[in-house]
């Protein structure tokens, strides 16, 4: 009887651990750490992170104007057509899958000269990001930007 018992406990533990892990990892796959309102170290920027079709993306919230620049344009863009449009609210990443700690395989959009680069996003800590944008595998450059929500 006590055999059954602990055998029919156990697997009731086990079970309630692995329906709680896989609620976990469900929880973690809809909502990553990375999502949220991130602080740039260039341009004063706010970008939102979110979930996009095609993996995490971000959306430019707010930024700084520069003096050269004042209605903050997307003036340095390759494609003449988007030259007028504002840089606010256009997406500056997209394409990224991993996680929870690092994503890659996306791409990285600079509206200062207009090009896009390979990135990577790496979670330092809860209210730290490292964004890396590459233009080769040795030409990167990287930033830490810092959580505002």
């Amino acid at each position: 009887m006590f055999k059954t018992c602990m055998a029919a406990v156990c697997g009731l533990v086990l079970g309630v651990g692995l329906a709680c892990s896989a609620q976990a990892q469900s929880s973690a796959d809809h909502h990553p750490a990375v999502f949220g309102t991130w602080l740039a170290q260039s341009r004063d920027a706010h970008v939102l992170i979110t979930r996009c079709d095609d993996g995490i993306c971000g959306k430019i919230l707010s930024a700084r104007p520069a003096h050269k620049n004042p209605q903050l344009l997307d003036v340095n863009n390759k494609d003449p057509n988007l030259r007028s449009r504002k840089v606010v609210g256009i997406y500056l990443m997209d394409g990224f899958s991993g996680g929870p700690v690092k994503w890659t395989g996306g791409k990285l959009y600079n509206p200062g000269d207009g090009n896009f680069y390979h990135g990577a996003l790496t979670m330092i800590d809860d209210d730290h990001l490292q964004v890396k944008g590459c233009a080769l595998i040795i030409l990167c450059k990287s930033q830490i930007w810092t959580r505002l929500e």
